[in-house]
């Protein structure tokens, strides 16, 4: 037992500063909310602006946009055209700008075969809408989850046509220790929350405590 004692305290010298480098910075990475630390509450709202789209057949349409987003998508010229409501048009600007209908199954398919590797051996293909989206996708929008061999789980946008998220095995267990990192094993999102807080203090705490009792002065054993 004391050559355990001895072998503890000289891994505590090593190990104190990682310890109050990692509680301190932790400590003060969830005292403010993320929105306020990545100063998405500091941007103003403009009032749209609306751009004018002629599409195929001479139609002409005034759209407010959001955003608007040009993609090289499987060999064609794709608009994204984002409404201020949040739908999602796709044109076809390589084809005089044709409206392309939602995504269906086979191209959801070819989607993933074309981008992921591996792509081509699914074994399972699955529609959910916006308001009944996965766990693990966690993002109000219809997808298509397209599950491969290995279990990974690629979502293509039905709107969108594009890869939204892969999700393999692995990336699920580190989620799961995520919520249990952040103390939210429900949502896994809140990294701002009294009981984290007053959790990551209360380590601070004691590594503070414990790295200054590496400097105590201890008797020698007697004989």
């Amino acid at each position: 037992m004391r050559h355990f004692a001895r072998w503890h305290i000289w891994l505590g010298w090593l190990i104190a500063i990682p310890l109050l480098l990692w509680t301190a910075s932790g400590l003060l990475m969830v005292l403010r909310p993320i929105e306020e630390v990545r100063g998405t509450t500091l941007h103003r709202d403009h009032p749209p602006q609306p751009v004018r789209i002629t599409l195929s057949g001479g139609q002409t349409g005034a759209l407010l946009l959001r955003e608007g987003q040009l993609l090289n998508q499987r060999g064609k010229s794709i608009l994204l055209a984002t409404a201020m409501d949040g739908t999602v048009t796709r044109i076809d600007l390589s084809d005089g700008n044709v409206p392309l209908p939602p995504v269906d199954e086979a191209e959801a398919r070819r989607a993933v075969a074309h981008a992921i590797k591996g792509g081509d051996r699914v074994a399972a293909v699955r529609f959910y809408p916006a308001n009944a989206v996965p766990f693990d996708f966690r993002r109000p929008m219809p997808v298509w989850q397209v599950t491969l061999d290995d279990q990974t789980r690629v979502y293509v946008g039905r709107a969108t046509g594009e890869i939204e998220a892969v999700r393999t095995r692995w990336w699920r267990a580190f989620d799961f220790m995520w919520g249990l990192h952040i103390m939210d094993p429900v949502e896994r999102e809140d990294t701002s929350h009294p009981l984290l807080i007053a959790s990551a203090a209360l380590a601070l705490l004691g590594v503070l405590l414990g790295s200054a009792l590496l400097f105590r002065r201890r008797r020698a054993p007697r004989s």
